[in-house]
């Protein structure tokens, strides 16, 4: 029983400090935005590179 009491003012407790105001930071879509790019500049990389992996392999001679 002391495990559900802890746990319940743990909550209780935490949720009181979410909901002071306090600053926030920016919003999160800036942040979205720019997760967005960078998984647009990575997968243009990756291709760049499994085109350019995929060509020097099928440069090379067969026995």
């Amino acid at each position: 029983m002391h495990l559900v009491t802890f746990l319940y003012v743990a909550t209780v407790a935490r949720l009181a400090e979410l909901r002071r105001e306090a600053e926030r930071g920016d919003s999160p879509v800036p942040t979205a935005v720019i997760i967005a790019g960078l998984v647009v500049a990575a997968t243009a990389v990756t291709g760049l590179v499994l085109s350019k992996a995929k060509g020097w392999m099928e440069s090379i001679p067969d026995k």
